[in-house]
């Protein structure tokens, strides 16, 4: 006579200790999400209040009364045009982007796939620009642009910006982990480098182009220390350097500041909610799977 063992059986607890678990997860994530957005809605609720609102004493979570008419007071405003201020912050941004694309990617693809004895040298002295402060370069950066005569002007907002060490040795790194057989296909076919760059390298790493293009565009938006060295005439202010005008030693105008802050955050909102498939996927991604 045989006897079968009895069989085991998982305890209960570890099932409510995954529920618990689960639990914890979601409410962690709650306020995260929560300490996040804080800021937002402290950005939206104060563009549209008045200064003794945003400065009283007693707190409303919204103003009785939206405030609408900061939008056009912000661009109505002759003292800063904030209106040029972003078409030249989105045309320093989108320049830049493009710029650091085009150079960083073929110099990253030259120093992956072009056989040249010194290319491990020059891709030495490369990664020697990283260890560089930036505050050593501004000053020289700063004459030789001076001397140009390129104050004022888009060229000397952008053209120092095009090149990016960092980004260069991204896009070194990833191609070379790109499949050679790939390339390999693409000079049967007749095609060099130039060729095999532009048509198959870049429609297959478009992951990796969105993502150091969103990287990229923000920095560009962001920039502060060089465009307000550069842009010394008002009608050369990017959108950083116009927002810090609403706050002298003499005058803070609270409700310029916010709504030219929440006004000044839409295009990065726009190109991250664009671009976040693009973004993820590219940050993940290595190489080209399988």
């Amino acid at each position: 006579m045989t006897t079968t063992a009895p069989q085991l059986r998982k305890p209960r607890g570890k099932k409510r200790g995954g529920v618990l678990g689960n639990t914890g997860l979601y409410l962690a994530t709650g306020v995260a999400t929560f300490l996040f957005l804080v800021p937002f809605y402290l950005l939206v609720r104060n563009a549209l209040s008045t200064d003794a609102e945003i400065t009283g004493e007693h707190w409303k979570f919204f103003p009785t009364h939206l405030q609408w008419g900061n939008v056009s007071d912000l661009f109505d405003d002759t003292s800063v045009d904030f209106a040029r201020s972003m078409w030249n912050s989105l045309v320093v941004a989108v320049s830049m982007t493009v710029g650091i694309l085009l150079i960083c990617s073929l110099a990253g693809y030259a120093l992956a796939r072009i056989p040249y004895k010194h290319s491990n040298k020059i891709f030495y002295f490369v990664l020697g620009t990283l260890m560089v402060p930036t505050a050593v370069t501004f000053v020289p950066s700063f004459v030789l642009v001076s001397s140009l005569g390129w104050v004022d002007t888009y060229r000397g907002l952008i053209i120092p910006g095009l090149f990016s060490g960092f980004t260069c040795f991204l896009f070194r790194q990833y191609f070379l982990g790109f499949p050679k057989e790939l390339e390999e296909a693409a000079r049967v076919d007749g095609l060099g480098y130039w060729g095999a760059y532009w048509k198959v390298v870049v429609p297959n790493s478009l992951n990796f182009f969105a993502a150091i293009a969103t990287i990229t565009f923000i920095s560009g938006w962001n920039a502060f220390l060089w465009p307000l060295v550069i842009g010394q005439d008002p009608g050369a202010w990017t959108v950083q350097v116009a927002l810090s005008s609403y706050m002298t030693n003499q005058t803070v105008v609270f409700h310029q500041i916010f709504m030219a802050t929440a006004i000044s955050i839409l295009p990065l909102i726009f190109v991250f909610l664009f671009l976040q498939r693009w973004l993820v996927q590219g940050i993940a991604q290595t190489g080209i799977k399988g």
